[in-house]
């Protein structure tokens, strides 16, 4: 046996391919200069300034979000439905004058818009104080 016929029993480590060099060249495929390109670069996250920007309310978390009723007015109930009528959120709901928000009934609140010439009887429904006498006045119900 002579030397040049001797041969390793461990293979060759192969060298770690390094941020600015190995097979990448120059700028190592980080593109040219700019925040990206430095070493410890640091970015927020999207997210973070995202919620930032949202408008904050007092106390903790989100308790305390009210959700407006949805709003009817008497002269398109004295449109669509005849007298002595019971009307409740599900009723308004068939005729269309209100929607389900996020698949639920809303609450509805009644205001006086429009003229009222035949009496109903409401039930689970919230009113202004001009719409309440105007209900009142031509011997409605309100429960």
């Amino acid at each position: 046996m002579q030397i040049h016929q001797l041969k390793r029993e461990h293979p060759l480590k192969r060298a770690r391919q390094v941020g600015r060099g190995g097979k990448r060249g120059k700028t190592a495929g980080r593109g040219t200069k700019g925040q990206l390109a430095r070493a410890g670069r640091k970015l927020r996250p999207e997210l973070r300034d995202i919620i930032k920007k949202i408008p904050k309310l007092r106390g903790y978390r989100f308790h305390g979000v009210q959700t407006k009723p949805a709003v009817v007015k008497l002269g398109d109930i004295n449109k669509l439905f005849s007298a002595g009528a019971v009307i409740n959120p599900a009723a308004l709901l068939e005729q269309n004058l209100i929607r389900r928000k996020s698949g639920v009934l809303p609450k509805v609140k009644i205001l006086s818009g429009g003229p009222l010439t035949k009496a109903f009887q409401f039930m689970g429904c919230e009113f202004s104080v001009v719409a309440r006498a105007q209900v009142e006045k031509l011997g409605g119900k309100i429960a």
